[in-house]
């Protein structure tokens, strides 16, 4: 099983969520972590390819969303949990986008100082 890694505040950010989104991010989590793809992931638009992917779970009208890496060689990082509240469309914000992409520079910088630039297992 591959570790999972939290980026940022997105262990507490998990944490506050309703149990239920709890259980359903948590889940996809321990898919990616077991080398699947839990059935609702999907790659994250704008990051070039499949190593960036979210999980988004509708609650009691609200729609949450994880993001999280398995691009780094035999690691899942989280890179951001969070509560949508824009109401235009199903778009990830900007700012969101953006938070992600600094996350995941802190992400590749963790894994390298953690496993070195090839990563675990090489």
């Amino acid at each position: 099983m591959k570790p999972l890694f939290f980026v940022g505040s997105t262990r507490g950010d998990l944490r506050a969520l309703p149990d239920e989104v709890k259980d359903a991010l948590g889940f996809a989590l321990y898919c990616a972590q077991i080398g699947d793809r839990h059935l609702h992931a999907k790659p994250l638009r704008g990051f070039g390819g499949a190593g960036i992917l979210e999980i988004v779970e509708n609650h009691d009208g609200d729609t949450y969303r994880a993001v999280y890496t398995v691009k780094l060689q035999g690691a899942v990082y989280v890179l951001h949990v969070f509560q949508k509240k824009s109401k235009r469309g199903v778009a990830t914000p900007q700012k969101d986008i953006e938070l992600v992409r600094a996350r995941l520079r802190q992400a590749e910088a963790d894994h390298t100082k953690r496993f070195g630039e090839g990563g675990i297992g090489r």
